[in-house]
């Protein structure tokens, strides 16, 4: 009997710090993500100071956690490092508008459920309004409405801006780079999918390959609690992003008109 209660002590013992470590280590993570919800909710309440003091809290804390322990790989470190910097940067700059500094902290934030997340990436949720704006582009494409394809362009790199660190986390660089090429051929070629059946293919293919990426990566429900995350920023894709879409291409016209001029 003495033996079995040594023994049981013995053990109990050597997994006690394993038990520690372990609450320790998910603490840490779900802190990490804590802050960034957190950060996110301050820029949408427009409380920007508030939010990058807690976007330079998130840095230190980052930091330590990393040197404590290797779960991310070096991508990710300096994946989540630059849209950390670029959110910090956002909450200082004066001529940013409202809407862009959400996209800005909306990028971090989806960049840091991506290294976190165990279930299903809250990126993935994106798909609706990501999948609207690709096909509201090949709409304009195929009826020759030159304007209304460029607005809609300019909306789509701008939401796949904002997922764009999260995928390159979670999917395979092959993929990603597959994706990117035919994302890059469709901005520099633009007058040429619009005039060229075969150059416009290119559209198809790419939602094809969004559509499996989002497909492969939908196996679970994303948290409930952060639908609030998806509504808001798919508000912003549909709406502020169409109309700064079209202003960006508006913009550039008339640069070239002035450069003729000239």
């Amino acid at each position: 009997m003495k033996f079995k209660v040594a023994l049981f002590i013995i053990i109990i013992l050597i997994l006690a710090p394993v038990t520690i470590h372990a609450n320790h280590h998910i603490s840490s993570i779900e802190k990490l993500d804590q802050i960034s919800d957190e950060a996110l909710r301050m820029v949408k309440s427009s409380r920007y100071e508030d939010a990058k003091k807690l976007l330079e809290y998130f840095s230190n804390e980052f930091f330590t956690y990393t040197m404590e322990n290797d779960v991310f790989s070096i991508d990710e470190k300096r994946i989540v490092t630059i849209a950390q910097n670029e959110a910090i940067e956002a909450m200082g700059d004066g001529s940013m508008n409202h809407d862009e500094r959400i996209n800005r902290v909306t990028k971090f934030r989806l960049a840091i459920d991506a290294i976190t997340s165990s279930n299903q990436p809250l990126w993935t949720q994106m798909e609706d309004p990501m999948m609207t704006v690709l096909g509201g582009m090949k709409e304009a494409a195929l009826q020759g409405e030159n304007e209304q394809f460029h607005a809609h362009l300019n909306s789509f790199l701008s939401l796949y801006e904002v997922i764009y660190p999260s995928i390159k986390i979670d999917a395979p660089i092959q993929r990603v780079q597959n994706i990117d090429a035919r994302i890059n051929f469709i901005d520099e070629y633009r007058a040429k999918i619009l005039s060229d059946d075969k150059s416009r293919q290119e559209i198809e293919v790419l939602e094809a390959d969004l559509k499996a990426l989002f497909d492969d990566m939908s196996e679970d429900e994303a948290d409930p609690s952060l639908w609030w995350v998806i509504i808001t920023t798919g508000s912003i894709i549909i709406v502020t992003l169409s109309y700064v879409g079209w202003r960006k291409y508006k913009g550039e016209k008339e640069r070239e008109r002035a450069k003729k001029r000239m």
